[in-house]
């Protein structure tokens, strides 16, 4: 046989197309931005109800675990929940449709963008105190436990849920429903749908803390959990991202509302 000649593969070898990644295909679900609006309905009417169960705290005393728990961290958790549901109803579960499964890889990737959050955070939140004052800069959970103490177990439950539970909740809501119904919607390429569910998401999550002062500032630091969420292609780079971006807050929080620090 010359060198002219075309060779057979062997049986069982692989080819040079063997070691280029196939694009990732999931089945289509059935919800889109309807299962989204429904889900941020309960989650501003949980808001309510609950804001209303729980009452105001008595000025100077300092905040019950129930306060914490109904006041924070409640409303966002029954939403992210109803979000799960939609999937399971209505879809493939989570794991399909909000792409939440775990990989180191991505774990890596959060890192790296929580820590650009953490700078962009960092001098944004230095600069938008400059300018708008330090009292109109400070979120609504901050405001709440502001020059208040705090038992030790409500505390610890308001640190964990700043750092770990918050975060993982409102990824499920934003960048793994909202993104999802955007990325839904027939677009020119793939490419361009991930561009917009990014868009919109990192929009809609400043927007819906409610706070129209912070919104540029929300802005800012939502960008790179989004840019985590857009190169991983998975909920889980986002989440660590997020994470990251909220853990020096939580402690800020959690040693000022012990009465050790003050913010």
């Amino acid at each position: 046989m010359t060198t002219s000649q075309s060779r057979e593969p062997l049986p069982g070898a692989l080819s040079p197309e063997d070691f280029v990644a196939e694009p990732a295909t999931f089945p289509a679900h059935r919800w889109g931005f309807g299962a989204f609006l429904l889900v941020e309905a309960i989650l501003l009417a949980s808001a309510a109800f609950v804001g209303v169960l729980a009452g105001q705290p008595a000025p100077g005393r300092p905040l019950p675990i129930s306060t914490v728990l109904l006041g924070t961290m409640l409303p966002t958790m029954i939403a992210a929940g109803a979000a799960v549901l939609v999937t399971l109803v209505r879809g493939n579960g989570p794991r399909l449709d909000l792409r939440l499964e775990w990989r180191w890889a991505d774990v890596r990737v959060g890192v790296k963008f929580g820590l650009l959050g953490l700078v962009l955070t960092t001098l944004s939140a230095y600069v938008w105190t400059q300018l708008v004052g330090s009292s109109n800069a400070t979120s609504a959970i901050s405001a709440l436990v502001d020059d208040r103490k705090m038992s030790v177990p409500a505390a610890a439950v308001m640190f964990g849920y700043l750092w770990l539970a918050g975060p993982i909740c409102e990824e499920i809501i934003y960048r793994g429903l909202l993104w999802g119904a955007v990325e839904r919607l027939q677009w020119r390429s793939e490419k361009w749908g991930r561009f917009a569910a990014f868009l919109l998401s990192t929009a809609v999550f400043a927007a819906s803390h409610l706070e129209p002062l912070r919104t540029t500032l929300l802005l800012v630091i939502s960008i790179p959990i989004g840019l985590a969420r857009l190169s991983t292609g998975r909920l889980a780079g986002s989440i660590v991202a997020h994470a990251m971006n909220n853990f020096l807050p939580a402690v800020a929080i959690l040693l000022g509302a012990l009465g050790t620090a003050s913010f």
